[in-house]
């Protein structure tokens, strides 16, 4: 029987022997992860969690209960054997040779877009606008997650427009690559009691509803009653005992009203098993620069954010300001890459160029062309993991990737060139550098 088949089969027998007696078997759960991962990837992450079982007083003691009580237990099963055992001890051995004999990043994670179109109108978004008109098919998706699968990646994430619109084509892909976890940025919408039948039925997808922050500023960006509706989605997923989760992103408008300690109680009270929270991004021609933080505000999102994780039990994730967990920027294939609607291999999400279309390479060819090897040969961009990012925080660093690899902008409003996106990140990032350092000489002192 081979290694990842074997491991597989025990964490199975674990799980089936776990849920005769959850409370009394989660010590035995932790200490088998310890004996089965005798490298120690995940040594830190198992003593919090070990703590969180044992110790009552800890915010996350009620979180681990949580999880056992209200997610189907089939649920867990699935999610715990395609994230922890496929995607991290089966795919990481195999993410780790291919980047040894290649000599280029390979990603642990996919980001895709299904389709340009959204059902909703949110302000400063093309989606709507744009409409149906670009698409991923269903053969086109099923065959870059089958490369990944080749190469040990496990996790697919989905965005847009709004992925759901596509929610049929999603269900395929969940049950067609049953061994991998799959998630999207989702406004929550199309979620209904049909679909959730759906997510119960295949076990592998877990959105994350995105939110501006309360029901005004939800429905002031993306129409009347957007903010009912995802409530409304969040009740379905915790009746019929699913893995559901937040986005947010965060502007010089609403840094303090998401990081409140109401907010964090809004989502805990709706049953959120995590948040992501994103910074603004200035994309696009039309982008507005006024809606990026100041560096003190930034810097209270990033106090702010790990102050609330010590004691909320929500698992949070801070796109930006959680670089030293991650060794700086994670984009350009290091931990994951992105595929828009049009079928172009982008470095990011939020980095609108690209040198390779997947109707025209392979997986592995986009990772060695020119653009993602720039970024191979570059990471990280900087020491300082407070300053991860080649636009935001780097901009010089995109200017001379873009230039040097011919890529070509794939904004899909309108064509938006490199020097044009940098030139609305030049004085954040001065600004920023400042509090940076401040702020990581003094992380380092504490380490």
């Amino acid at each position: 029987m081979a290694k990842s088949t074997f491991r597989r089969f025990v964490v199975k027998k674990m799980f089936d022997r776990f849920y005769k007696s959850p409370e009394r078997n989660l010590i035995k759960l932790i200490d088998w992860a310890d004996r089965i991962d005798r490298v120690g990837q995940f040594s830190s992450e198992r003593a919090a969690i070990r703590n969180a079982i044992e110790d009552p007083t800890d915010p996350y003691y009620g979180y681990i209960r949580h999880i056992i009580h209200d997610i189907d237990p089939e649920i867990v099963k699935t999610a715990s054997m395609n994230f922890f055992v496929n995607s991290n001890l089966v795919g990481g051995p195999i993410q780790d040779e291919l980047r040894r004999k290649y000599q280029c990043n390979i990603p642990w994670a996919i980001l895709l877009d299904p389709t340009s179109a959204c059902n909703i109108h949110c302000v400063g978004c093309w989606a709507a606008d744009y409409g149906n008109k670009l698409n991923l098919s269903f053969e086109e998706m099923d065959g870059i997650i089958t490369q990944g699968k080749e190469m040990g990646i496990y996790f697919y994430l989905f965005s847009g427009g709004e992925p759901l619109v596509r929610k049929a084509d999603i269900i395929r892909l969940c049950e067609k690559h049953g061994d991998c976890m799959f998630t999207a940025f989702t406004n929550g919408t199309l979620i209904d009691e049909a679909f959730a039948r759906q997510m119960l039925r295949v076990k592998n997808f877990a959105p994350a509803i995105s939110l501006e922050g309360f029901g005004e500023a939800t429905d002031a960006r993306r129409g009347k009653g957007v903010y009912e509706k995802a409530l409304k989605a969040m009740q379905i997923l915790h009746e019929y005992k699913l893995i559901y989760g937040i986005s947010c992103c965060y502007t010089s408008e609403n840094y303090e009203a998401i990081t409140s300690e109401e907010y964090w109680d809004m989502m805990i009270d709706n049953g959120a098993y995590f948040v992501w929270y994103f910074h603004y991004m200035p994309v696009g021609v039309d982008a507005s620069v006024e809606l990026l933080p100041k560096p003190d505000q930034r810097e209270y999102v990033y106090r702010r954010i790990r102050n609330l994780r010590g004691r909320k039990p929500l698992f949070a994730i801070d796109f930006q300001n959680d670089g030293e967990f991650a060794g700086g920027c994670i984009a350009g294939g290091r931990r994951y890459l992105h595929i828009n609607a049009n079928g172009d291999y982008e470095p990011c999400a939020f980095i609108h160029y690209a040198d390779s279309n997947i109707r025209e390479k392979s997986l592995l060819e986009a990772l060695r062309s020119p653009l993602f090897m720039a970024y191979h040969n570059r990471q990280p961009f900087n020491k300082n993991m407070l300053q991860p990012c080649p636009m935001l925080e780097n901009p010089d660093f995109l200017r001379e990737m873009v230039e040097e690899s011919g890529a070509w902008s794939t904004d899909m409003q309108a064509p938006e060139s490199v020097e044009h996106l940098c030139s609305k990140c030049d004085v954040y990032a001065s600004n920023w550098e400042t509090k940076a350092e401040e702020l990581w000489e003094n992380k380092s002192k504490e380490l």
